[in-house]
């Protein structure tokens, strides 16, 4: 696996949220193989007076030359080399020739540039800002190299090459675009990888090593989260897959799983060696007795995170496969290493089994008893004041996302999104498809000109860019047409167009020109290439919702056929998909861990009991996102899942030890409860410090979704405890005892007083538990 694990390599793809199978991934699809791709454009913006500077502008002409000479980069559109259509009356053709055609000699020729170049209509809002003064480079992207780990040392060169400029000029500028934002975030996911499994080692260590006071307990528990990690990374190789924004958090994920595993087998394992001082059998009952209890605590962690797989999302599927997989060869190598390790190392000493006898926990344990014993009525009454605020607070939950939206506010790239919005608004690509279904029907003046009340229409929206279509492109011709008078910038009239259209390229010359990008061979489909906002789902919803019936009255839906497609219309969709997946994953969760339950405690009544301590804590999370006002979005609806595979662990290692105290104590519920309590409380505390810590992690992330993980998942098992801790006891305690008693007679058909009938008093009943019961007995 080690081997396995040299070749893991990072993910470049922009995320899948739908099926290949949805139709509007396949829209997508064939429209991208008609006009290639929507988002293979990188974006480097200025705004400063001093860069039409005549020497700074000569050094940009030189920059940018050379970020075009860089492998990967197959086109730079800028101030340096933006081309305009000039009329060519001995030919009747439109020519395409750049406004610079040779260097300024002076900064009054460059000026006169300028001002040419900014009576081109065309290029305003798309290349520059005539009223901000900001300017920008549009740099084409090999979509071969996108994809593949190259594309760092590209947009390295590229972020390098234009740094000269910076460095030489004392003039800052501004990168997007989605290659530049993907890129980077690749880059943070994996050094956040090494810091957080730097972090969770730390953790891990500190927690083993104040719990039980041995530095071999610390070295092996540590060994054997560090070979899980080893597998993880092996694994995510062998099947193929590569280390997304999701399998990233994984090695230390597992690193507190398996901690939480080590915690609950060496707790048992002292508390054995100190009620008989004999190694060996410790190390046995380990196996024995927390052995089923662990496997079904990893199998229900394990299904929280399986439960993804029926997302249909690519990247949370191979989450989910690897996720599952790894914990359940967690369980295996800590059931298995931790009994082979202390066979071969001394007993434990006195100092090493004193957190058994810790004043504190003992004190804490103690009040939780006295609460569930006498005070039943409090914890009830505590709990329905918290179901109601659970659910004023879920009342306010909402849905929404963006397609840049884990990325702090405080971060670069954030901030030079901000700045390409204020300038050209916004580098998200949108586009709507225009499909006449006969040839040269996007030409025809009735098709132009309701393209042209729809791009009337997108201007109302603030947070859309100008668009790009084939009615800006005649209208560029008509200003051409007429010596470039910025005037005549508009669409040609019924006379004109024939004039005018004699002089555009015939079908066989568009290979390579800017007609050839915004429609087909044929003429019949055509492209409206709009660039958006960081907005929300909610927001690009109201957007088409909006669009539609303008749409609807602008075009004959019996002969042209309009749809919206592009990277930010298959987020939204993929978004609200995912959620709706995300929620039924939630619910298989549940159905499946009930089975797992099922496993152990073979009544319903029990199963319910198991499960109310950790729905409860769900309900409060999903308040706390409502009040807090946390969106519901793909990073942040997985959490459920997650915690819920983890919080349910207390409730089976509680429940697996009342079980067992109700065989050796003649089904005495009250004394159960106790020791219970007594026993498996001490772990869930531990467990929790471990997990707590563990997941805190996270929020020293720089995606907002990887903090949400880490603060809501917390939280979530804080409540988890306090559930666990007082919920599920006192409501054992409530029911009638017979009910618990016939369940657990039927199951396991006790009939020697109580006890199985081949139980020969293997253990001991626990005699400061049965002082402990005859002290709260005799004090009630």
């Amino acid at each position: 696996m080690g081997w396995q694990a040299t070749k893991v390599q990072m993910s470049y793809e922009l995320a899948q949220m739908l099926p290949e199978s949805d139709p509007s991934y396949l829209e997508y699809r064939d429209f991208r193989e008609t006009f290639g791709e929507d988002g293979n454009v990188a974006f480097i913006g200025v705004q400063d007076e001093r860069f039409l500077k005549l020497e700074n502008f000569y050094l940009w002409v030189e920059i940018a030359e050379e970020i075009k000479s860089i492998e990967g980069v197959t086109e730079v559109l800028s101030i340096a080399n933006v081309p305009e259509i000039i009329r060519n009356d001995e030919s009747r053709k439109f020519e395409f020739r750049p406004v610079l055609q040779q260097m300024p000699q002076s900064q009054q020729e460059l000026d006169s540039l300028v001002n040419r170049l900014l009576d081109l209509k065309f290029y305003d809002g798309l290349l520059f800002n005539s009223e901000s003064g900001a300017f920008l480079a549009a740099v084409s992207l090999d979509r071969s190299i996108l994809n593949t780990q190259q594309r760092v040392t590209l947009i390295n060169q590229l972020h390098e090459t234009a740094q000269k400029f910076e460095n030489a000029t004392g003039i800052d500028f501004h990168y997007s675009g989605l290659p530049y934002i993907r890129t980077r975030t690749a880059e943070k996911i994996e050094s956040e990888l090494r810091l957080f499994v730097i972090l969770a080692l730390i953790i891990a260590s500190l927690a083993l090593l104040a719990f039980f006071r041995s530095f071999k307990v610390v070295f092996f528990s540590v060994l054997i989260v560090i070979i899980s990690v080893i597998w993880a990374l092996g694994l995510v190789a062998v099947l193929g897959y590569e280390i997304t924004i999701l399998t990233g958090i994984l090695p230390p994920l597992l690193i507190i799983i398996g901690v939480e595993n080590c915690i609950f087998l060496l707790n048992k394992y002292h508390q054995e060696y100190k009620l008989h001082g004999n190694q060996m059998k410790s190390l046995v009952r380990v196996v024995q007795r927390v052995g089923k209890a662990t496997m079904l605590t990893n199998a229900t962690t394990a299904v929280g995170f399986a439960t993804f797989i029926i997302t249909g999302n690519k990247i949370l599927v191979e989450f989910g496969i690897v996720a599952a997989l790894n914990i359940l060869f967690v369980f295996i190598l800590t059931l298995s290493l931790i009994p082979i390790f202390f066979s071969y190392l001394k007993p434990p000493q006195v100092k090493h089994i004193k957190h058994l006898e810790s004043t504190f926990l003992r004190k804490a344990i103690k009040r939780v008893v006295h609460t569930v014993v006498f005070h039943r009525s409090r914890v009830y009454f505590a709990f329905s004041i918290l179901l109601v605020i659970g659910i004023v607070g879920i009342s306010r939950l909402h849905t929404s996302g963006s397609v840049v939206d884990d990325i702090p506010h405080r971060d670069p790239i954030y901030k030079d999104l901000l700045f390409f919005e204020r300038n050209i608004n916004g580098i998200l690509p949108l586009e709507i498809l225009v499909e006449t279904n006969r040839p040269n029907g996007i030409t025809h003046p009735r098709t132009l000109q309701a393209i042209d009340r729809l791009q009337d229409t997108l201007a109302l929206f603030p947070e859309l860019s100008r668009p790009l279509s084939i009615v800006e492109v005649m209208k560029f011709a008509k200003q051409a047409f007429y010596r470039g008078n910025p005037d005549m910038y508009e669409l040609p009239n019924s006379h004109e167009r024939n004039f005018i259209m004699s002089y555009l390229p015939r079908n066989e010359e568009m290979n390579d020109n800017l007609i050839s990008s915004l429609a087909d061979s044929t003429m019949q489909k055509t492209r409206i290439s709009v660039q958006m906002a960081n907005i929300g789902t909610n927001r690009i919803r109201e957007i088409q919702e909006q669009l539609q019936p303008a749409i609807d009255s602008i075009f004959d839906a019996e002969t042209t056929r309009v749809s919206m497609t592009g990277a930010s219309v298959i987020f939204l969709k993929g978004s609200g998909y995912l959620i709706k997946n995300l929620l039924t994953s939630l619910i298989f969760a549940v159905i499946i861990i009930s089975l797992l339950m099922a496993l152990l405690f073979n009544h319903w009544r029990m199963i319910l009991i198991s499960l109310l301590p950790n729905l409860f804590p769900q309900l409060l999370t999903a308040a706390l996102m409502g009040f807090a006002g946390v969106p519901i979005k793909p990073s942040t609806i997985l959490v459920f899942s997650i915690a819920l595979g983890i919080s349910v662990d207390n409730s089976i290692h509680f429940l697996a030890k009342f079980k067992q105290e109700l065989a050796f104590n003649n089904f005495n519920i009250k004394h159960a409860v106790i020791t219970a309590l007594r026993e498996s409380g001490i772990s869930m505390l531990y467990t929790f410090t471990v997990l707590f810590f563990g997941f805190s992690i996270f929020t020293a992330s720089s995606f907002g979704g990887t903090q949400a993980l880490g603060y809501l998942i917390a939280f979530t098992l804080l409540i988890a405890l306090i559930s666990n801790l007082f919920l599920m006891p006192s409501v054992l305690l409530s029911l009638h005892k017979r009910i618990i008693i016939k369940n657990f007679r039927m199951e396991e058909g006790y009939t020697n007083g109580g006890f199985p009938e081949n139980f020969a008093g293997e253990a001991e009943p626990d005699i400061a538990s049965r002082e402990e019961v005859y002290e709260l007995e005799k004090g009630k």
